[in-house]
This record gives C-alpha cells, structure tokens and sequence, in this order.
C-alpha cells in the first residue's frame, strides 16, 4: 500500500541528510577500489557495496509514517506496515516512538526522539511563561518527536471507527540484496 496525496507525512531529516552522506562516502571509496583496485579488491568493494548500501538506505532513507484517513503506515528499516485507524489501540514517545495495534508494538523509526529537544522546548517554555511571552512554535513545551505523536494520537482518535486488518510486509527489496552481497564478500574473503 502506498501513500496518497492527502496523507501526512513524517521522516527525519537528520536520517535523511547523515544517509547521504553515507552513502556518498561509500561511493568515493567503493568507487575508488572498483576503479582503481587490483586483484580482487575490485569484486570484494563491489559485494560490500551490494551489502552496504541497501543497509544504509534501510536505516536512513527508508524510515517513514504516513497518516491518512483510513490508516497509519509505518515503513521501517526491514517492513512496511499498514495499520487501520480501528486496530491502534495506543501511540506513545518515551525514549523511542512506537504505536500499540491488536496486541503488538511497531516501532516508529521516522519520528526519533530527542530528549535535548524535549529538555530545550521545556525550558523555551518555562522562560516564556517567566517572562510572559508568547512562543513562536505551534505548541508550547513540545519538541518536534512529541508534536507529531500528538497529531498521529489526534487522527488515531478522530478516525478510530475505521475498520480493517494489520498487514506488515516484508522489504525484500533491501533484505536479498544485503544478504547476497555478504554472502558474496564472504566466500571472496575465504577463496
């Protein structure tokens, strides 16, 4: 299931800028040992690439929540997860992000949790209310991670009438690749 265009949709731009970066750094390197290598070292950095970069990928650029009207989707590292509104029993930020729907915890790697951030939008909060000044973000006190489980809370409230079954798939897409190209830096290593 994809997401559509009404949607809400949450990532993480550190994720996003620290796995260009990454991955950017695996091609200068990688590149160089394909390009400039000798002997095997070209084939043992081409399987590492294979490995590493839908790893890189997974972890950075994947992550993300989409909210719409009649479900949460939640695309981790390793498996999609499309989640009605009925099924979300609970949505919660403690030390990470994660929704409760019938009877099990998905964790939300697009929404990390920030406890400097929590600690600065407390303070900015406290200082404001000392001075008596308004704050210039939407909710006073809140860091972003927190700000936006209360909107999923919010939807999971509004539209929690809709009915439907949990389904998590699986991203093959990033699991074979990685797999084949440890697979293959492994037996290169050892021949």
């Amino acid at each position: 299931m994809t997401s559509t265009p009404k949607d809400r949709s949450y990532r993480s731009p550190a994720g996003i800028a620290g796995g260009v970066l990454l991955l950017a750094l695996a091609a200068w390197l990688g590149g160089d040992a394909l390009l400039r290598g000798t002997g095997r070292t070209p084939w043992l950095a081409l399987a590492a690439l294979l490995c590493v970069v839908p790893l890189v990928v997974a972890f950075t650029l994947r992550p993300a929540v989409w909210a719409g009207e009649e479900r949460l989707l939640v695309r981790n590292p390793f498996r999609t997860i499309t989640l009605p509104w009925g099924t979300v029993e609970h949505i919660r930020a403690g030390y990470s992000s994660e929704v409760l729907a019938a009877g099990k915890k998905y964790q939300l790697w697009a929404i990390p949790v920030s406890l400097r951030q929590r600690k600065r939008a407390g303070r900015r909060a406290a200082r404001g209310a000392a001075e008596g000044l308004p704050l210039p973000t939407e909710t006073p006190g809140k860091a972003p991670s927190d700000q936006a489980i209360d909107d999923l809370r919010e939807l999971a409230e509004r539209f929690a009438d809709r009915g439907g079954a949990p389904a998590v798939r699986w991203a093959y897409e990033i699991v074979v690749p990685s797999a084949v190209g440890l697979l293959a830096f492994v037996i290169l290593s050892v021949t």
